[in-house]
């Protein structure tokens, strides 16, 4: 479904990605980790088209996106979810769902949620009239969630999507990732939780210093003593 060819990601003359070669299979979970600024992010903003990529290739279901522009890939089914949540604090859960789905809906008001979101997110459902600022940091990564799957997307790009949050809403993130690979929605996940996301990882990429040093399948990568050493020692 994606396949990204040597991409290179520069801030300035600053390299944040150096060459990267990565695939994303429909249906898959695949996830990239590694150390803090190792350049996991830039790969996703690359792929959204939120920055520019120095050089190399992306394509997804057989078409060249390099250098198209982040409301044209989403156009194109590519949804990112960032680092943070981003959400919209002065508006209510409804509004911030409703704005998830503007690129591809047009006008907001004319936008309807749909029951199954609700009921995927029942938390969510009982508080559509709270504003966001309200949540609390499990809540609001739901909400997150659920606004990007407001646009039906076939590739859902999650960064760092446990970022700061407490042990059991992490888990609940966790789950609910493997619950839409199960469903047939493809996911590629920037995350520092090794250990939890090569769980559920059906392949996985290590990057270090702006490079891919390591790949393999999850269940894989959990069992090499070189990545146990490096990344899971303290997890």
């Amino acid at each position: 479904m994606l396949v990204v060819s040597n991409l290179a990601v520069n801030y300035g003359k600053v390299q944040a990605v150096d060459s990267i070669s990565i695939k994303v299979k429909a249906g898959e979970v695949v996830s990239i980790i590694g150390t803090n600024g190792a350049g996991k992010s830039s790969i996703l903003n690359a792929i959204a088209g939120i920055r520019t990529a120095a050089s190399g290739k992306i394509v997804f279901a057989g078409e060249d996106i390099t250098g198209l522009r982040a409301h044209q890939i989403v156009k194109k089914g590519i949804v990112q979810v960032p680092e943070g949540r981003q959400l919209f604090p002065t508006l209510t859960v409804r509004e911030n769902l409703l704005a998830g789905g503007y690129a591809n809906s047009g006008f907001l008001l004319d936008q309807v949620i749909p029951e199954s979101l609700v009921q995927r997110f029942p938390v969510l459902g009982e508080r559509l009239d709270s504003l966001g600022s309200s949540l609390s940091g499990g809540q609001a990564q739901m909400l997150a969630l659920a606004r990007g799957l407001m646009n039906h997307p076939d590739l859902l790009l999650l960064d760092e999507p446990t970022l700061g949050l407490a042990p059991i809403a992490v888990k609940e993130v966790f789950d609910l990732i493997a619950q839409l690979r199960d469903q047939g929605l493809t996911i590629l996940v920037v995350e520092q939780n090794v250990r939890q996301v090569l769980e559920i990882s059906d392949y996985a990429y290590v990057l270090e210093s702006a490079k891919i040093v390591m790949e393999g399948k999850g269940g894989e990568l959990l069992n090499d003593s070189g990545l146990v050493e490096s990344y899971l020692g303290a997890v």
